[in-house]
Order: structure tokens, then C-alpha cells, then sequence
């Protein structure tokens, strides 16, 4: 366990035990259905719930509404979730899977843990716009991708938080002949190459971005 990670988030122990109890539910899951690789699942507690912890370092001010897309086994999403409800925060955690068995262990883990959540089974491409003060997505797509799903659901004013490996330059890159958006790139402790990409004024080149509120 990164215990240094953990005091910076301020996680108490009823904290770290509502997530033991999510990891629980993960590799019961996983035995079903492919949540996580298999060959992942004794490196559960450092690959897949403190990498998503890591996202929550990045907001010092939860927002009203998060959207996680791709959530599948619940990363980072429902490891935010539980941070965040352990800080005593409002925050309100929508999570779209379109994968039909994905969806249902989302909800079972919602339920388990009391989680001011919701999971929506469908695709984030033709939901109604979330407006949401911060998305995120792990290993869903590329990053001119998610530039679109981030304008389409972000509200005026807020942060993408995208975890990558180490293609990261080359996709930022790429996404940016389609995108304009102001980055900042945060190096991933936990694995060599890897960071996290917080995006702010996503729009489309030659569009101006939408005005704050």
C-alpha cells in the first residue's frame, strides 16, 4: 500500500475499508466477467485502485456532478466515488457502461457500498450532454476521442482528467490537429512514462471556447 498516497488524500480508515470491500467485489466479479484481466488481479490494490485514487489528488474542490465513462470494473470512477463520500463531499458520480454485465456489477457495487451514484448502460456518445465539472475516463480511447466526449458532456468551466501510458505525447499530438484545449501533465508515480492528463477549454479548432458561468 502507498501510504504516502493515502495521507495525502486524507482517507480514513472507514475509507480504505469501504474499498477493501469494493476489491472484494471485483475479484468475485472477475471470476464472471472480464472486469480486469485476471493476471491483474494479485496487483489489484496498487494497478487499478490507487492509480484511480490518483485522480481525486487533482480536485481540491469536488464538483456537483462527475461523469466517468468507460467505467467497467469501476475505475477510476467508483474509487473516486468512495473518496470523495468519505471527504464528506456532495458529489454526485455518473457512470456510463454500455456493457450490459459491466453496468450490473456497477450497480451491485453502488448498492454495497451507498454510493451517491448512478450507472447509465449506454453509450456516452449518444447520451444528452451531462454537464458535468469534471469527466474522466481509463483506457477507454484515444485522446481525440475523449476531447469529444469531454466537450460533449463538460459544463462551462470544467477539467478532463485523463489517465494515459506512454503514447501520451504522441496522442496529444493527434488530438491536437482536431482540438484546442489548455494541458497540464501530471507524471504517474506508479508506473514510468505514464501520466495523467488534466484538460480545461476543450473546443474544436477554430471555435471559441464556451464562456465560464
Amino acid at each position: 500500500m502507498d501510504h504516502d498516497l493515502w495521507a495525502r488524500l486524507g482517507t480514513s480508515d472507514s475509507g480504505l475499508a469501504q474499498l477493501r470491500l469494493f476489491a472484494a467485489l471485483v475479484e468475485k466479479w472477475t471470476l464472471r466477467i472480464n472486469l480486469v484481466a485476471k493476471s491483474t488481479l494479485p496487483d489489484l490494490w496498487s494497478r487499478h485502485i490507487e492509480d484511480s485514487a490518483r485522480l481525486a489528488l487533482l480536485v481540491p474542490e469536488p464538483p456537483a456532478i462527475w461523469a466517468d465513462f468507460g467505467s467497467g470494473g469501476g475505475f477510476p470512477g467508483i474509487v473516486v466515488a468512495v473518496i470523495l463520500a468519505d471527504r464528506g463531499a456532495a458529489t454526485r458520480m455518473i457512470l456510463v457502461e454500455s456493457d450490459q454485465r459491466k453496468a450490473a456489477f456497477l450497480r451491485e457495487a453502488v448498492r454495497q457500498l451507498s454510493l451517491n451514484a448512478e450507472v447509465r448502460s449506454e453509450r456516452a456518445e449518444t447520451l444528452p450532454p451531462l454537464n458535468a465539472g469534471i469527466v474522466s475516463a481509463r483506457a477507454l480511447s484515444a485522446l481525440p476521442a475523449l476531447c469529444d466526449l469531454a466537450a460533449r458532456h463538460l459544463a462551462p468551466g470544467g477539467v478532463a482528467l485523463f489517465p494515459k501510458g506512454e503514447t501520451h505525447a504522441a496522442e496529444t499530438a493527434e488530438a491536437r490537429k482536431i482540438w484546442q484545449f489548455d494541458l497540464e501533465t501530471h507524471a504517474d508515480p506508479g508506473h514510468k512514462g505514464s501520466a495523467i492528463l488534466e484538460l480545461r477549454n476543450i473546443h474544436r479548432a477554430g471555435d471559441q471556447p464556451r464562456p465560464r458561468p
